[in-house]
């Protein structure tokens, strides 16, 4: 549900939660800056940001525009960033982006709202106010902790990514057969979003460390430089992870390739005895139809069947197991 929360953080750290933006900007006259943050905003609820705090049209439209990338502009007045925070919810990611202005009086963020439907930057404010000293010393200081707020969820999403893709793992190897690839191919391309996301803020924050923007202050640059390691270090873990997806989809494709071999070679052997066994019996069946017709009697002579009936049986056996013993030494040699 949209909503908006006008903070005036005095020079003393004080915190003063006010109820509509003139009142916000009221206050700002008197000393300190604000935080604008907004959840889930209508393109009205950003208007008046245009004229009272001079924020580009352009950059306001793209708060709008969910599809965006991370990356930074810098504009006459303020810098304009874009985030993405990741949240994975019963194993898919859903990505939620946050803007952010920030200049030498004021912050505003524009974000969405998490599973359960609160503000992603809920817990930006009680972070910040535990460690007054430093993150309510103005705009930029607090503009690390929206940061390492989201790097966070990135964190959270990446642990759960993990422990799916442990899970994936054990069935793969128990039963490859029956085990279904979609989920490993939904997991790839998941890491591979989360990785490009990771790619485009570590450059963002490497801008920041090398302060390319005015309202980034001399002291503040630890700070960002903290939540760049912190992206460094994130970036590797997804590119191993998704090398990790890459050899268990290679696993399964060759675990896979085996048990079709397996098959396959039940059916060839089983076709070699059924090979074989017509093999023997095709001059059998030839020499029954001969012996089962008057010809035979014929040339041995009506008063001798049962002499020439017993050597036809005796040379039918012995064709068959000649037959039978040359075919199985074929086999050997092959």
């Amino acid at each position: 549900m949209p909503h908006a929360r006008f903070y005036h953080i005095g020079h003393a750290g004080t915190v003063a939660l006010l109820p509509t933006l003139s009142d916000a900007l009221a206050a700002a006259k008197v000393g300190g800056f604000l935080w604008l943050d907004y959840c889930q905003p209508s393109r009205e609820d950003l208007a008046p940001l245009s004229e009272a705090l001079g924020l580009h049209p352009l950059a306001l439209d793209d708060c709008l525009d969910e599809r965006q990338l991370p990356k930074v502009s810098d504009f006459p007045g303020s810098t304009f960033i874009i985030l993405n925070s990741f949240l994975y919810v019963e194993r898919a990611l859903r990505i939620e982006e946050v803007d952010v202005f920030v200049g030498e009086h004021f912050l505003v963020t524009v974000s969405g709202c998490d599973a359960a439907g609160r503000p992603l930057l809920a817990d930006v404010l009680p972070t910040a106010e535990s460690r007054h000293d430093s993150a309510l010393r103005g705009p930029a200081f607090l503009l690390h902790v929206v940061m390492a707020a989201v790097v966070d969820q990135k964190v959270t999403a990446i642990e759960a990514l993990e422990e799916t893709l442990d899970g994936v793992e054990e069935p793969l190897m128990a039963a490859p057969s029956s085990f279904n690839p979609a989920e490993l191919l939904h997991l790839r391309r998941d890491l591979q979003a989360l990785r490009k996301s990771l790619f485009h803020e570590r450059e963002v924050l490497a801008r920041f460390c090398r302060r390319d923007f005015p309202f980034v202050p001399e002291k503040a640059v630890i700070f960002y430089r903290d939540v760049h390691d912190h992206l460094v270090r994130l970036f590797e873990l997804a590119e191993s992870c998704r090398d990790l997806v890459t050899s268990l989809m290679e696993i399964y494709l060759s675990l896979l390739n085996n048990e079709m071999n397996r098959v396959a070679n039940q059916t060839n052997r089983s076709m070699r005895r059924l090979t074989l066994i017509s093999t023997i019996f095709m001059p059998l069946t030839l020499l029954a139809g001969i012996g089962g017709m008057s010809e035979w009697t014929m040339m041995t002579g009506q008063a001798n069947w049962h002499i020439a009936y017993a050597v036809f049986i005796l040379a039918m056996a012995a064709i068959g197991a000649v037959n039978y013993y040359l075919l199985r030494w074929l086999e050997r040699r092959e």
